[in-house]
This record gives structure tokens, sequence and C-alpha cells, in this order.
């Protein structure tokens, strides 16, 4: 697990590490300053000789890019530095390091010079930012970002939103980025983050010890794949590793229910029964004739279903038929245990806002300490909000995507339940908990069924844990994130799968088949 902070966040652990803990500022500068030098160093970017300009505000951020001024300098660099703003204004730590230079053979410009720099810092703002950039600090990182350098930032890009990813105006576009303490939320999210470069957190002296009272509000997981998988037993069954109840495919749409039973079982569910339009049948027999098989339009079936599994999933393909919206509400007045969790996707998630009684029922279930699990991707999480806010003014897309997990967190705690509000970062959501975002992924999963793939993924990994004896429900958040980040990282060996099959052919062959621009949601599944 790693945490992702807000500027909030970090600005109180490193209050807490210099007041309560009582690390000097000054130490923590120096060791931040250290940590970039050490990096610029391994790359090959310190060196003799070389020509560095650092673009430095008056905040802490700045005094940072003179602390690292000094270090360069040492190493035999030729460092100019471009303070920016009014030197009247600055902090007491900046002023030390200013005075620590008067020592050293650093040029101090009071303006852009148009000469060649080999390397350029920035270190005008780091996570302090609250405003849009304008002016001559709009300027000034147009011109940095149109020079032909090598560009690092300290802490942040300047201009980037640490909490939610936005551009604050304009940017400075990093080739390599040094974050301290801890990693900055606005470093993983679009479009900020695709001008952090690579990313490098700094170990400073600022740790779990400064959170006291308050841990951050987000994290995320490192598991490889091998680590996420349920665990198994040896002795196990079919029927130990979990039945799971799925709700797929409308005429035309059997391939959702076949994307998403298969991942299913392919991800360790031991038994998969997929209710779907009875004109599908041929083609799941045929496409995954593991599967148990029953027409949606059956109500004693479903029903005989329910008895049956240990949880349900409804919704890829399902379509919005007066047979899918029986069937739906057949499932949320069944008297089921709250030991099987309901997995709600897709045309579930666009039922339920089109209908306020199961609106009000799936609330009434999560109330009652039903496992309810939504997987909406921000079309549907716009309409459920506004279903859940009908006096309030509709929210734009804009609005939504860069709040994605407050939105997302609205709605968990409206509806007692956990919500994986899916996008280019995908967040896990629930009540009490801190959200999940999800790092791994890639482009090329942003194609037709990936949602059914990791539906099914989701519920193989709930079937596992469900069943047993001890199941209570307080495992089903975690078990959500570790099945989101499986399902982006099945993406990400699935796009490696193809560069590599892609190196084998012929340019004729290859096509659009590279990486990313190939993967298909049914390349996830093998």
């Amino acid at each position: 697990m790693r945490y992702l902070v807000t500027s909030a966040e970090m600005k109180e652990y490193d209050g807490n590490t210099i007041e309560r803990i009582g690390i000097p500022g000054m130490v923590l500068m120096e060791r931040a300053a250290l940590e970039t030098f050490y990096a610029l160093k391994e790359k090959g970017w310190a060196l003799p000789g070389k020509r560095v300009l650092v673009i430095a505000g008056h905040g802490n951020n700045g005094g940072d890019g003179l602390a690292l001024a000094r270090l360069l300098c040492e190493a035999g660099s030729e460092v100019f530095v471009l303070a920016v703003g009014e030197e009247a204004k600055a902090t007491d730590q900046w002023k030390s390091q200013r005075r620590i230079l008067e020592s050293y053979p650093v040029c101090f410009v009071k303006e852009w010079q148009e000469e060649a720099y080999d390397l350029i810092i920035d270190a005008l703002f780091g996570v302090g930012l609250s405003r849009e950039l304008s002016g001559v600090y709009e300027a000034l990182i147009q011109k940095a970002n149109e020079a032909p350098a090598i560009k690092v930032a300290m802490d942040v890009p300047s201009g980037l939103n640490c909490d939610d990813g936005r551009i604050m105006g304009c940017i400075f576009h990093a080739d390599l980025t040094v974050t301290y303490g801890f990693e900055k939320r606005g470093l993983y999210l679009f479009p900020g983050c695709e001008a952090a470069g690579e990313v490098r957190l700094a170990k400073v002296g600022i740790d779990r010890h400064a959170f006291f009272e308050h841990t951050p509000s987000c994290f995320t997981l490192e598991d490889s794949l091998e680590e996420l998988l349920p665990k198994r037993k040896k002795s196990g069954n079919k029927g130990t590793f979990g039945k799971a109840l799925i709700l797929a495919g409308d005429w035309n749409m059997a391939g959702a229910a076949v994307l998403c039973a298969r991942a299913c079982y392919r991800l360790g569910a031991g038994m998969v029964k997929v209710l779907t339009h009875p004109e599908n049948r041929v083609i799941l027999q045929g496409a995954l004739p593991e599967a148990l098989l029953g027409p949606i339009n059956d109500l004693d079936e479903i029903r005989k279903s329910l008895d049956w599994c240990d949880l349900v999933c409804i919704g890829p393909g399902l379509g919005r038929s007066a047979e899918a919206l029986a069937a739906f509400r057949e499932i949320l007045k069944a008297e089921m245990s709250v030991e099987k969790p309901l997995v709600i996707d897709a045309d579930g998630l666009n039922l339920m806002t089109m209908e306020p009684d199961l609106m009000s029922a799936v609330k009434d279930l999560g109330s009652k300490g039903r496992t309810i699990l939504l997987t909406p991707h921000p079309g549907e999480l716009k309409r459920i909000w506004e279903a859940l806010h009908p006096k309030e003014k509709p929210i734009s897309m804009e609005e939504l995507t860069c709040g994605l997990s407050s939105r997302g967190m609205e709605v968990a705690e409206k509806l007692s339940a956990i919500v994986v509000a899916k996008d280019a970062r995908t967040f896990v959501c629930k009540a009490g908990e801190p959200v999940c975002m999800n790092l791994s992924g890639n482009s090329g999963m942003g194609t037709a069924g990936s949602g059914d793939v990791l539906a099914g993924i989701i519920t193989a990994f709930l079937a596992q844990e469900c069943h047993g004896e001890t199941w209570n429900g307080k495992d089903a958040f975690l078990s959500a994130c570790k099945a989101v980040r499986a399902h982006g990282l099945l993406g990400d060996k699935a796009a490696n799968l193809l560069y590599e099959k892609a190196a084998d052919l012929s340019e004729h062959q290859t096509g659009n088949l590279l990486g990313e621009h190939g993967v298909m949601a049914g390349d996830l599944i093998p």
C-alpha cells in the first residue's frame, strides 16, 4: 500500500514533522535537495561543466531549489538562479539558503536569459499553488518548456493541482519529478500527470509518524497479480470456491455475458450460472460450456438460482427491457441473507436510475448490511449522483471527472454501498474507508467489453471470499480494490503481449496491433 496525499495533508504532515516531531525545516530542505541531486546524478544529468538554470519561487519549494543549486555548483555545474516574485515575502528558510549561496559562485539573474541550458530545475511553487498561473509565471514556464534542455520538477511540476490533476492555467513539462515525503494525488491524475514525466519518491524524513490523528484519505495498491489473487485451499472444490449468479446479455448482447462469465471463471470462481436472453443460449453453450444457463424471463428460475448462489452480478449487456426490469425487482425483493453480495454493473445501474423504487430498494438493502457494489463509468455515476440529488443543479461531466473520487464517495455514503468509479484512474469508495486509486492499466483498456471483464473479476474475487462461514462483508472493499488492480495488470499484460507479437511480424502484417492500440477486452481473459 502507498499513500497518495492532497496538498492540505502534505502541509499538515510537513508541519507535524517540524513542530511535533522536532526535525528542523532546514534539515528537511537539505534532504530534499540532496535526494534530488542523487536522482540527477544517477541519471547522468549532474555533471561538471553542465549549464543549469534553477527557477525558484520565494516559498520553501524555492528554498529546496536554492539548496540544490549549491549542490550542483559543488559538483562542478555552472549554475544560474532565476528567483521569481518579491524577495521581501520569502520564507525564513528561503532567506537562509540565499545567504548560504553568497559564498558560492552561483549567478542570480533577474529575467530569462536567451542562452542554452543543459538542465532546467522547476522550484517555483511545489504543493502550495492555489491559483491559475498567468502573466510573468505563464511566460516563464512557456519559455522553459520550449527550451531544448532536460527538465526536472522539485516535488510537483508548477501549474499542477495536487489534489485533482487539473492544470492551473499552464504547467511545467518535466522529464523527471522528484516528490518528497509522500506522493501527491495530482501526480497520477489526468491531464496534469502527463506533465510530470517519471515520478520518483524521495524519503526526506517525513513519514507515517507524522500522521498523528489524520491518516491520508487515499491510497493505492502495489501488489503483483499473483499476490492479489484470493487464497485457495488445496482441499477445495467447485462449491468451496464460490457459486456466482450472473444476469447478463440482452438479445444481440451475448458477448457481454460471455466476457463477464469467462472472466469470473478465469479468476477463480468455482461455479458460474448465467441467466440471459433465451436467444443467447446456443452462443453461450458454444463459447463457455462450463457455465450453467437459464432464461432471464423466468421468475421461478431466478428464485431457484438465488437460493443456489453465493452472490449475484447483474447488468452486463442486460438491456432495459421489461424482462430485465422484472428480474432486477425479483433480486431486490428476494429474502436473501446479508452474506450474499450484489454487484450492479452497466444496465443494472441504468435501470436503477430509471426506476426510483429500485434506487430506494438498493439503498434499503445497503443500510441493512447487504454488500452492494456499484461499478459506474462517469456517465453512469453522473446519472446516479443526479438521481440522489434531484433538487440540485445537474453537474457537468468536467465537474464530475475532476471530482470523481468525491462524487463516488458521496454515492457510496448515500447508498451504503461500495462504489467502483471507473475512468482512466478508477477509484474504489466506501464510507469510513480511505479512497483507493488504481494506477494499473493503460489506454488500450478503453475499449468495448473491458467493463464486462471487470465485473466478472470483481464477482470472482467476492465469490471466493463470501461463501465461507466467517464472511461478514467487511473484506468486500479490499476485495474490490484488489480486483480493480488485477484488471489493470491484466490489461498491461495484454498490451505487452501484443507488442511482443508485433515484433515477430512483418510490417504489412502488424497493422494496428501494436500494444495498447490493439488491446481487446477478450485479450485480458487468457
